[in-house]
């Protein structure tokens, strides 16, 4: 393909002059470098986020989520006392000599501590780099999820909700929407590479299990110029590479799934094989109010790693990530689904001897999704993704910390979306195209109250037949000025473009199937303008208060056209959106409880062909109390409270008789062709009553010979509020959410 030779000539020429930029600008006179990787000394894993400080300079930096750090321009020719620390490890403290112009590496192994700590802190606060410009991103470790209630188990895409501007629909689903933008506008990144159907039974819970899982970086807005592809947020997930040292296992079981991972070492590197497995309804029919819920579902995950030795910082690791879902009833008269989805991929990292870091990456992600009608009066439907990306990316690190990053990123892209229209004909509406795209970005870190990190993001083609793209750049901009040691102002603007989605219904309460498509050419990119900006406060050490405003215009919104009467009319239309808001974060970290509050007051707005309405996921308020404990000897606990403003629904306003014959098949419709047909009021112009709820949950971790086990018992909605989900529109039905519901699960490691 043109693309792979295009790719690999632009690689080479950036790397040659990278290279080159780093071997003449690599070290100041008299002055040297510190890098190093950071891990568990115990399985070798990387420790994102922790905090490298040295003594004499009063000064460090945090690692990555690869667990590297690199602080450069140290002067040489000196021996300094370098202190490690990370939560829930014990503290190191080093001798090291810093060579003159020469990056002096360090490869530090933290312990884990034998005292029992909180049961959950901040990971990854980054007390060092006061300059971050971290407006709207929020870090989370596996360790954070493991406290909070578990539902029926961990999952990451319910922890997501816990947080301000992000919020979900109703107890079944899983899918989160941000800052007023649908959930399909939100970038699912596994290893860099894209997740397309990221969820499990319904939409219930994430298709990414928490046991593989390191950390997670999750952007709500405003994210930077390394990103692209979608207009509201940006969720990258960091797996576990394995461990290293030596070959170990879990179990887990819950009342819902059963899975099971194995790790260990091979030669110069480490694997993980992680699988899950449905094998239980019972308590997905209480999420369904007692209805008959058929799914059946299982995710994959491998990684293989591997580290030349002869180059101390290449690594290369090759991953691979399947899901399946099946939801078949046993009734012909029902309709079947069916998704898929499978991510491969392939990683290389390099970091040389000068402060040059760089990744190359291959990924491949494939989509299907299917409906099965059997007998009923659904049309079948067949959708598939078919998704190759290759990206390179480049960053020096200058000696005044300032930070440059580019980067290429190619992606083809082929959509296939057959269905079948009332008289039996079916058409093929897929697409295929490449996009190729081109970043860069500055990071001005050199000052410890101020930072910025201005860039753009240029789009070269468009996916839908590869042509030019008539707005092509991107700009992006965040700033971080630190008025007080205890009080930073933070502020971003970005620009964002999408060219592929999927197609909603508004008027779907539950959406089983949303096939993907390309936007097509005679339709303009999905585009959007963030504007953020907020203050962060730290009065106290165990205090932290967070206060951002947001405002969001949205453009060539993508919408299924009410209006088509004759064939030659377009399938899809376009509109507009815009959302605001203010969110608030609230933290409060004594030495055994934790207290947080995240309250959202928000707006959302959609208008297409000349009609203003608010989306389904439009809540005016939201907030999520949560306490948390540690009590020791192995006992924790939690509890949260969530409550929601109701949420926008059309009315129903009356029925009339109506004649079908669209399936010969159906003996009703010989018998008794006439059945009632909803008519339904003004869109989303009434709203359903507001929504709480409580859930507690209480773990138990102990040893049993040579295996730890962790126990976690969880009750959800203990008042068992009656929360509406929806009217049946064929019966005019009350159908509520979750009643109560105790849970339990239990983790075997050995």
């Amino acid at each position: 393909m043109r693309f792979f030779k295009h790719f690999s000539i632009l690689c080479l020429f950036i790397s040659v002059f990278l290279f080159q930029f780093a071997y003449e600008l690599s070290f100041a006179q008299g002055r040297g470098g510190l890098r190093g990787v950071v891990t568990d000394s115990l399985t070798s894993e990387s420790l994102a986020y922790a905090n490298i400080f040295v003594k004499e300079l009063t000064t460090g930096a945090s690692t990555d989520v690869r667990g590297y750090f690199l602080i450069p321009s140290i002067p040489a020719g000196k021996t300094y006392t370098v202190v490690a620390s990370y939560i829930g490890y014990n503290s190191k403290e080093f001798k090291i000599n810093v060579v003159e112009n020469r990056i002096t590496h360090m490869d530090i192994e933290l312990s884990p501590s034998g005292v029992e700590l909180q049961a959950v802190e901040k990971v990854g606060e980054k007390f060092m780099e006061t300059n971050a410009t971290d407006i709207g991103l929020q870090r989370i470790a596996i360790r954070e999820l493991q406290a909070l209630p578990k539902g029926v188990e961990t999952d990451l895409f319910r922890s997501l909700q816990y947080m301000p501007g992000v919020r979900t629909t109703s107890d079944v689903s899983a899918r989160y929407y941000v800052r007023g933008s649908a959930s399909n506008q939100n970038l699912v990144l596994l290893e860099g590479g894209t997740v397309y159907n990221p969820f499990h039974a319904m939409g219930l819970f994430s298709a990414i299990d928490p046991e593989i899982i390191n950390n997670v970086e999750f952007y709500k807005g405003g994210f930077s110029a390394e990103y692209g592809g979608r207009i509201s947020s940006v969720l990258s997930v960091f797996s576990k590479e394995g461990n290293k040292n030596n070959f170990s296992g879990s179990a887990n079981l819950s009342m819902m799934t059963a899975k099971a991972m194995v790790e260990g070492p091979i030669p110069n590197g480490s694997f993980l094989l992680a699988a899950r497995k449905s094998y239980a309804t019972s308590v997905l029919d209480k999420f369904l109010n007692n209805r008959n819920a058929p799914i059946d579902f299982y995710d994959l995950f491998f990684k293989v790693n591997y580290a030349d030795l002869d180059t101390s910082g290449s690594k290369f690791s090759v991953y691979g990530f399947l899901t399946n879902d099946d939801i078949a009833y046993n009734d012909p008269l029902k309709s079947d689904y069916n998704w898929k989805n499978n991510l491969f991929g392939f990683k290389w990292f390099y970091v040389g001897d000068s402060p040059l870091y760089i990744q190359l990456g291959i990924s491949t992600s494939n989509f299907e999704g299917e409906v099965i009608p059997n007998e009923s009066n659904a049309k079948p439907q067949l959708n598939t993704v078919n998704d190759i990306t290759l990206n390179a990316d480049f960053n020096y690190i200058f000696d005044s910390k300032d930070e440059i990053l580019v980067g290429l990123n190619i992606k083809e892209v082929k959509t296939e979306m057959y269905v079948e229209n009332s008289r039996g004909a079916i058409s093929d509406i897929g697409s295929n195209g490449t996009n190729i795209s081109f970043f860069a970005k500055y990071k001005f870190l050199r000052f410890e109250n101020f930072g910025m990190d201005v860039g753009a993001r240029m789009l070269l083609t468009r996916l839908s037949g590869g042509g030019g793209n008539r707005s092509p750049l991107e700009p992006r901009v965040s700033i971080t000025y630190r008025l007080i040691p205890e009080m930073a102002f933070k502020a971003a603007y970005g620009v964002y473009q999408q060219d592929l989605t999927t197609l909603t219904d508004e008027n779907e309460v539950i959406s089983l199937f949303e096939p993907w498509i390309i936007i097509p050419d005679y339709l303009e990119p999905s585009r959007a303008t963030h504007y953020s900006a907020g203050i962060e406060i730290n009065p106290f050490e165990n205090i932290s208060l967070e206060i951002e405003g947001y405002f969001k215009e949205i453009e060539n919104l993508l919408a299924i056209n009410q209006n088509k009467v004759y064939s030659t009319d377009p399938d899809l239309t376009s509109g507009s959106g815009e959302s605001y808001g203010l969110e608030v974060m609230a933290r409060f970290n004594p030495s055994i409880f934790r207290f947080s509050a995240a309250y959202t007051l928000a707006w959302a707005y959609k208008e297409v062909e000349g009609w203003l309405y608010y989306p389904r996921y439009d809540s005016r308020h939201t907030l999520n109390l949560t306490m948390e404990a540690n009590f020791g000897s192995g006992w924790s606990a939690s509890i949260v409270w969530n409550y929601s403003a109701g949420l926008p629904f059309t009315q129903l306003v009356g029925y009339y008789d109506k004649v079908y014959f669209d399936n010969p098949n159906d003996p009703s419709n010989l018998i008794d062709p006439v059945r009632p047909y909803a008519l339904l009021g003004d869109l989303n112009i009434a709203r359903l009553p507001d929504y709480h709820r409580l859930d507690f949950t209480i773990s138990k971790k102990f040893k049993l010979y040579f295996m730890d086990f962790d126990f976690n018992f969880s009750m959800l909605n203990i008042y068992d509020r009656a929360n509406i989900f929806y009217f049946d529109r064929k019966t005019g039905e009350r159908v509520n959410s979750l009643p109560f519901l105790p849970t339990a699960s239990l983790r075997v490691a050995l």
